[in-house]
């Protein structure tokens, strides 16, 4: 609490109960089961499948985590398993196969039978530990079983429809419901786990308990627009395939038109989140698979690559078909605006609270952006390659890796706690921001910054002229202030007297300019996927002012 004011703050009316206390809730039990539902039993399965070709694996394995890639000879199987990673998503991504989906094309399949039978040695008895963590426990079952579809089931394929069957109680007994504000979308995919379990072998209860889950869990992490709540273009593309994935599968069941109603939702939001340059990763970016995996989703995407590559002929046309009818709405009131001017297309998030999500995979980016000139990115949303909380990882949630600004080095609005009810956020940082566009550009005024002694609200606009930009700020308040405003480029970095000129890879540049401001150039990774990066340069404009200031950054392209 030393260094949260905010959370002193709300302590204190807590004590004197002037703040509420979150409401009451039962650990484990969606309000959508009902207040008697006791869990899963353990149901016998009914499904035959083809088992997977026996005898050992040919050739060389590379596994591709989360963050690392690891290669591996047969007869290495049992050290894998065994093996400690220091970044807890890699060992998580082994515990989940998350590498089944990623193997090339000459990789041979026999390989996942290797490592299932070393794994169900050491940790096929459900327990708590992270091998059996809910959400851990149904990415493998739906990674195996689609993975059983094209190949077979690992052997002994009685033994591992057994062990299949049992992940079903196992995820039940520790679903991932904590009340309404520490909810996140991890109970929609432990639902998701118990429902594609429950078709695929056969368990009429585990089918039904993942409906219910489902069809209240869309509802609630999606946003009114369709687009996910929790802050990040990476998450809504992943929770867009969970949902794909269920539909899918429940061809002529009851619940199918609720899940392709809320499909085609997810599904309009997708053109609002692309440019032309690439897809902005905005927010985390998840440890599940790389964003490339999930680009077939996208308009205009390759339907034979990616997730969609391991879809059943009929599935992937019925999919396709979906995806290629989406009609895109506004996204601009759940905080999402795409703009383009002239040459000039962008992609603005500001959470429509101000407050990134909470539980969520937001950044503090109100009055951040990505912008590219025809088909080229020149101002990026770095993202962020890791979960660690310390260092690097941590500053990337931060403003000082957005195309925002901060006074006084603070984010534009206070870290945000599940339990800060929304009128102790309003009395906090002022009215809900707004973000707009007209003709020329788009304008945001939000008063975030409110909560420190002597600044009031913030408004940002960029105007767009031909081949230019005139990004202007405004700065309410009294006394004096540091201000810094920053810009994140994968475009090469030429200091010049009068500001700066970034290169782009085709050889065109921008010249950037900011009148009475100290210029400073640092490098930083832009992150393509989780733990992979490649070189980018974050600009800062720092000045000291006395408030109310207003200041402008010009650029032009050459």
């Amino acid at each position: 609490m030393a260094g949260d004011p905010v959370l002193r703050r709300w302590l204190l009316l807590r004590l004197v109960r002037l703040t509420p206390a979150e409401p009451a809730f039962t650990p484990h039990l969606p309000p959508s089961l009902g207040p008697d539902w006791r869990g899963l039993g353990l149901e016998p399965t009914a499904t035959v499948f083809s088992p997977l070709p026996e005898g050992a694996p040919r050739g060389r394995l590379t596994l591709r985590l989360p963050g690392m890639a690891v290669e591996i000879e047969p007869g290495d199987e049992v050290a894998l398993v065994a093996r400690v990673f220091g970044d807890p998503e890699t060992q998580l991504g082994l515990h989940r196969f998350a590498w089944v989906p990623m193997m090339q094309t000459g990789d041979d399949p026999r390989w996942v039978g290797a490592v299932w039978r070393a794994w169900r040695a050491r940790f096929g008895a459900p327990d708590e530990s992270w091998a059996w963590h809910p959400y851990t426990a149904a990415e493998r079952a739906i990674i195996l079983l689609t993975f059983a579809r094209r190949h077979g089931l690992p052997g002994p394929t009685e033994d591992t429809r057994a062990l299949l069957a049992a992940h079903a109680p196992a995820i039940a007994t520790r679903l991932e419901y904590f009340g309404e504000h520490h909810t996140s979308n991890h109970l929609f995919n432990n639902a998701r786990g118990l429902y594609l379990l429950g078709l695929a072998l056969g368990l009429p209860q585990a089918t039904e308990t993942g409906a219910r889950i489902l069809l209240a869990e869309a509802g609630r992490i999606f946003l009114p627009s369709g687009v996910l709540r929790e802050g990040s273009s990476h998450y809504h593309l992943l929770l867009t395939r969970s949902l794909a994935s269920v539909w899918l599968a429940a061809r002529g069941r009851p619940e199918a038109e609720a899940f392709e109603a809320q499909l085609r939702r997810a599904v309009a939001a997708l053109p609002h989140l692309a440019l032309p340059g690439r897809f902005p990763l905005v927010g985390d970016v998840s440890p599940d698979c790389p964003p490339q995996h999930l680009f077939c989703l996208l308009p205009g995407g390759d339907r034979r690559s990616g997730w969609m590559d391991l879809l059943p002929p009929d599935d992937r046309s019925r999919l396709a078909g979906l995806l290629d009818q989406a009609a895109g709405s506004s996204l601009v009131e759940d905080g999402w605006l795409r703009a383009g001017f002239g040459d000039w297309t962008g992609l603005w998030h500001v959470d429509p609270d101000g407050w990134s999500q909470m539980p969520g995979h937001g950044h503090q980016d109100c009055g951040g952006f990505e912008l590219h000139f025809e088909a080229e990115a020149v101002f990026i949303d770095p993202g962020r390659g890791s979960y660690a909380l310390a260092g690097e990882a941590e500053e990337t949630v931060t403003a000082r890796a957005h195309n925002g600004l901060s006074v006084d080095g603070f984010d534009p609005y206070p870290a945000n706690k599940p339990y800060y009810a929304p009128a102790f956020r309003r009395a906090v940082a002022g009215a809900p921001p707004r973000l707009a566009q007209d003709d020329t550009g788009v304008t945001l005024n939000f008063g975030g910054f409110s909560r420190l002694n002597g600044v009031g609200s913030v408004e940002r606009s960029w105007r767009f002229q031909g081949r230019g930009l005139v990004l202007s700020d405004r700065v309410e308040g009294r006394g004096r202030h540091a201000i810094i405003r920053r810009l994140h480029t994968t475009c090469r970095v030429e200091t010049m007297a009068t500001g700066v000129r970034l290169v782009a890879a085709s050889g065109r540049r921008f010249t950037i300019s900011a009148s009475g401001a100290a210029i400073t150039v640092l490098p930083i990774v832009s992150w393509t996927a989780y733990g992979q990066g490649e070189p980018a340069s974050r600009i800062e404009f720092a000045l000291v002012t006395d408030l109310p200031w207003s200041g402008g950054i010009t650029v032009e392209a050459d």
